[in-house]
């Protein structure tokens, strides 16, 4: 069900493809994010000085705030080579072996989900960061020796949307760590207003802005609605994207001034109205609502625990009186 949410930040391999017409190429045309921006631009710049490669980098945050942008925009600054893999994909050492064999010297490789290598894997990885080099074992039992092969140095870049679950040992050879922050809606309406311009899709700020206030602080569910929102204006209009014509096509997809959507919906009507508020328990909730407790958990409350509406509390999960306000319910004294 997650993959078909209109509203989810994670993306197919499709949606990952559409979007890289939509990336920025440089930290001057890449929105928000300025923090990160500002260190990463200085810890370029004294690389390209000293003729180094740039320190391996950590990127970490909720899904879809712009982290594969963020790598490749990396790259391109230090004007170096792109690879790109993620953890599932590497699951024996030797196909690590291929991906670090292949760089010339200067790349910068990038692994998406990066918490999902597997330990075998990242004691292979630790002497390719520290030392630039590969530690293989050929053959198996008594017959069996190590070979150490030499490798360029490179620049291993990151990605996580659980940065906890990295082990202790891989987190500490990344030496820059960033966190990327939700986005502002003013932040979400440049962007939109950037998308628009690029598919040659006429909008106005209004229409903008009511796409970024219901994007979730998301950037890529702010370019998701923008082509919904464009396919409705299309065909119940003239083509030109205004406040009226977002809002009519949103309630359509479900979509309301905060940015739940139906399932949202489902999830916090089942707390307020057949458990009063709460607490009531994750398993309790996933079975009530038909979901799994890991996708509550990891995918809806997020946002929800973000915006005041929920709390976890060791009992179970308990509605938050914004909640109640934003149904249109009186909220329970205490």
């Amino acid at each position: 069900m997650e993959d078909q949410r209109v509203l989810s930040g994670g993306a197919g391999a499709e949606e990952r493809f559409e979007e890289q017409s939509l990336r920025p190429q440089t930290l001057s045309q890449y929105i928000g994010q300025e923090q990160v921006k500002q260190n990463l631009s200085i810890f370029i710049e004294a690389a390209l000085k000293r003729e180094e490669t740039l320190d391996h980098v950590l990127l970490y945050g909720p899904p879809g705030l712009g982290k594969t942008t963020m790598a490749a925009v990396i790259a391109n600054e230090m004007g170096a080579g792109f690879r790109t893999t993620s953890g599932p994909a590497i699951e024996r050492p030797g196909d690590l072996a291929a991906v670090l064999t292949a760089l010339s010297p200067g790349d910068v490789l990038f692994i998406d989900e990066i918490h999902r290598l597997p330990r075998s894997i990242e004691e292979v990885l630790y002497p390719a960061m520290e030392d630039f080099c590969l530690d293989i074992v050929i053959g198996k039992g008594p017959e069996a020796r190590s070979v150490r092969l030499d490798l360029p140095p490179f620049t291993l870049i990151g990605a996580t949307t659980r940065a906890g679950s990295l082990s202790a040992p891989l987190r500490d050879r990344f030496g820059v760590h960033s966190r990327l922050e939700y986005y502002t809606p003013d932040q979400l309406r440049e962007v939109v207003l950037r998308t628009a311009d690029i598919l040659g899709t006429a909008i106005d700020v209004e229409g903008a802005g009511e796409l970024a206030r219901r994007s979730r602080g998301t950037p890529r569910i702010a370019n998701r609605l923008l082509k919904r929102v464009r396919d409705y204006a299309e065909v119940r209009g003239e083509g030109y994207v205004t406040i009226q014509k977002a809002n009519e096509a949103l309630e359509l997809l479900q979509v309301d001034r905060l940015g739940l959507d139906h399932i949202d919906h489902k999830l916090l009507n089942t707390i307020l109205n057949r458990f009063k508020g709460g607490p009531v328990g994750l398993d309790t909730l996933a079975a009530s609502i038909g979901e799994e407790s890991a996708t509550i958990e990891d995918v809806y409350e997020p946002y929800l625990l973000q915006i005041g509406f929920l709390q976890r509390t060791p009992r179970g999960r308990i509605a938050l009186p914004a909640a109640y306000e934003h149904f249109g319910m009186e909220v329970p004294a205490p």
